[in-house]
C-alpha cells in the first residue's frame, strides 16, 4: 500500500512541476538564470510570456534573487533570420521578470541575454521548448484550416468574375456575325462548370486528408 501511495505522489509531482522542468538554466559565475515559457505548452496564436529568474548562488544550496536584473541586460528573441527585442517587465516576486509574447508559428525560439549583470559580462542564446499547434489542445478537430475555406473563397468568386465576363463579351458582340450566341455562352458555362466541379474535389480530398 505504501508504495502504491509512492508511486501516486511521485506522479502528481511529476506533473505539478512540469513548468519548472521544461525551463533552461545557465550558470554565469556565482549567477543562475532560469528561462522558459510561462503557459506550457507554449502554441501558436496564444498569447504567452517568456520568464526569467535570475538569483545568485550562496553555496550550501542557498540562493537569493537578484533585484534589477535587467538593467544593464538586454534579451532578443530570434526564429530563424528575424530578431525582435523583448519589452521586459517587471514580475511580483523578486528576481523574476517577464515578457509577452504571442507565437506565430511552430517550431523553436532562441532567447538572447546581453550585457552585464551587476559587472559581469553575459552573453547567452537559449533555445526554449518549441512552439507546437493547436491541434494538439482542439477538439474537436477542425474539418479544415481557415487558408483552405480562404483559398476556396477566393476560387469560387474568381468563377463569377469569369461568368460575368462572359455574359458581358457575349453581349457586345453583334449577332449579324453569323455566331451562335447562345451556344458560345453554354460552351463557357460549360468550362467554368468543370472548374467548380474541380474545385468541390478538391473540397473533397481535403475533408477526408483531415
Amino acid at each position: 500500500m505504501k508504495s502504491h501511495f509512492a508511486l501516486l505522489l511521485i506522479f502528481v509531482l511529476g506533473f505539478g512541476f512540469y513548468s519548472a522542468y521544461a525551463h533552461k538554466t545557465v550558470t554565469v559565475e556565482q549567477y543562475v538564470i532560469e528561462v522558459g515559457w510561462k503557459e506550457e505548452p507554449p502554441l501558436v496564436g496564444i498569447q504567452n510570456a517568456i520568464t526569467f529568474e535570475f538569483s545568485q548562488d550562496e553555496g550550501g544550496g542557498v540562493t537569493t534573487p537578484i533585484a534589477n536584473s535587467f538593467r544593464d541586460l538586454e534579451s532578443t528573441v530570434k526564429s530563424g533570420s528575424l530578431t525582435k527585442t523583448l519589452e521586459i517587465l517587471s514580475d511580483a516576486k523578486p528576481g523574476n521578470y517577464y515578457a509577452k509574447i504571442i507565437p506565430t508559428k511552430t517550431g523553436s525560439l532562441i532567447i538572447g541575454l546581453k550585457g552585464t549583470l551587476n559587472g559581469v559580462p553575459i552573453n547567452q542564446e537559449i533555445q526554449i521548448e518549441d512552439v507546437g499547434s493547436t491541434d494538439i489542445l482542439a477538439f474537436p478537430p477542425s474539418s479544415s484550416s481557415g487558408q483552405d475555406v480562404g483559398a476556396l473563397k477566393n476560387a469560387m468568386s474568381s468563377l463569377q468574375k469569369d461568368v460575368t465576363e462572359i455574359k458581358s463579351k457575349i453581349g457586345n458582340v453583334a449577332g449579324g456575325n453569323g455566331i451562335d450566341l447562345s451556344k458560345a455562352y453554354d460552351f463557357g458555362v460549360f468550362g467554368l462548370a468543370l472548374g467548380a466541379a474541380g474545385v468541390i474535389l478538391a473540397v473533397v480530398a481535403m475533408v477526408k486528408r483531415k
